[in-house]
């Protein structure tokens, strides 16, 4: 596995993302964007980067904070988080660098991306989606499902799809409902799987094991949401290269 630092801009600002790819896979292969959490871009993402990059894929690490920014306590990550989620356009332009960065590996198939996000990071990688971003597809594990222009959602190209806790406080039913409507809304091609007895965060095990502070981690909800992203690929994937994918995939 080659796995590296890779600082890139957006505007003036200098972002650090983490590119991880299997250098003994021959060719040109799809490219997965991933966003980081609240806590930005720090070991658990870069975890998940690099079992992406076991999958056969290029994964690339956003840095959607801005280089060394990188929130200690929750109320410093509630903070920064904060500052994007009150800017849209930010949060945008801060994704769309990433993509634009993965898509200028030379090992990535521009043909073939897509991006996922976690928590804060799912948020990010649908308001990519809203901006008419060219993906294949998107994936919120957990993320927050809401947005200040819903009518954006009319510009999505990206199939979607939202992991998301049935239990989760944060992105409560109201706002699951509110997505799907929008979703519906515009015609877009969208799945949305609901873990029974999942709240915020299930994926990580830093969330702790009690749901009742409203974020915790779900090792079945984690896997199958994982497997879930996998049978996506598969079908994003077979489709882009023109042939049906099969369940063994």
């Amino acid at each position: 596995m080659v796995t590296r630092s890779v600082e890139y801009r957006q505007g003036e600002t200098v972002l650090e993302g983490y590119l991880v790819y299997d250098d003994a896979v021959q060719g040109q292969r799809p490219g997965v964007l991933v966003a980081h959490e609240w806590t930005g871009l720090g070991p658990y993402v870069q975890g998940r980067v690099e079992a992406l990059a076991r999958l056969g894929f290029v994964a690339f690490g956003a840095d959607l904070y801005g280089r060394g920014i990188r929130p200690a306590t929750p109320e410093a990550a509630a903070a920064e988080a904060a500052k994007y989620k009150s800017d849209r356009q930010l949060l945008r332009a801060r994704a769309a660098a990433g993509l634009a960065e993965l898509r200028r590996q030379p090992a990535v198939d521009p043909a073939r991306l897509a991006a996922i996000g976690y928590c804060f990071g799912g948020t990010a990688v649908l308001e990519l989606a809203r901006s008419g971003a060219e993906l294949c597809g998107v994936v919120s594990f957990h993320g927050g499902l809401d947005t200040p222009q819903p009518a954006d959602a009319r510009n999505i190209r990206a199939k979607v799809l939202a992991l998301h806790g049935a239990a989760d406080p944060i992105a409560p039913a109201s706002q699951v409902a509110a997505f799907q409507d929008e979703l519906r809304q515009a015609g877009v091609d969208w799945q949305l799987v609901l873990y029974g007895g999942a709240v915020h965060s299930f994926t990580n095990p830093a969330a702790g094991n009690d749901p009742t502070k409203g974020a915790a981690y779900d090792a079945r909800a984690d896997r199958r949401s994982w497997l879930a992203m996998r049978q996506f690929f598969a079908e994003l994937f077979a489709e882009e290269e023109g042939r049906s994918p099969t369940v063994a995939e």
